[in-house]
């Protein structure tokens, strides 16, 4: 039985990594699962709660950093309330639409919002690509976050 309790917890990491760029999946907060469900496999004998612990902070900070990214772009350029609601839409929009409307949609949704609020299409172009930078910035940083999570944790588990 122990051997399918290891398998799920390989099963719930490898499905975090890979949610960590898809779509609609929330890939530290699988990684965190997985991790865990290892310390208590264990008994926390190797991968101890301290270990589990820091991985837990992480996948906070890859969580905050998924929601703030693309905010913080377009706030950096002067973004009106429409065009941060329009990115948000976009941003839901995306999941159903998979990685390539992830990706994109937001960059929509802010420039139509800032569109929308200051009918000036220099200004909307900026504003959408900088959620756009924002939201690749953060993506970025969630995939360097997931591997230090895994890190801590094939250190545990090892040493």
């Amino acid at each position: 039985m122990e051997v399918l309790w290891w398998i799920l917890s390989a099963v719930l990491i490898a499905v975090g990594v890979a949610g960590t760029v898809l779509p609609a999946l929330p890939g530290p907060v699988f990684v965190l699962a997985g991790v865990a469900l290892a310390a208590w496999i264990d008994g926390f004998t190797r991968v101890g709660l301290a270990a589990v612990a820091m991985v837990t902070v992480l996948a906070g900070m890859a969580w905050i950093l998924d929601y703030a990214a693309g905010l913080l772009g377009a706030r950096r350029v002067g973004a009106s309330p429409q065009a941060v609601t329009g990115a948000a839409i976009g941003t839901l929009a995306g999941i159903f639409f998979g990685f390539v409307g992830v990706l994109f949609l937001p960059l929509a949704g802010a420039a139509i919002g800032e569109y929308l609020a200051r009918r000036d299409h220099g200004q909307a172009l900026k504003v959408g690509v900088a959620t756009w930078l924002g939201i690749l910035a953060g993506l970025a940083g969630k995939v360097v976050i997931v591997f230090m999570m895994l890190g801590v944790f094939l250190v545990a588990l090892v040493l």
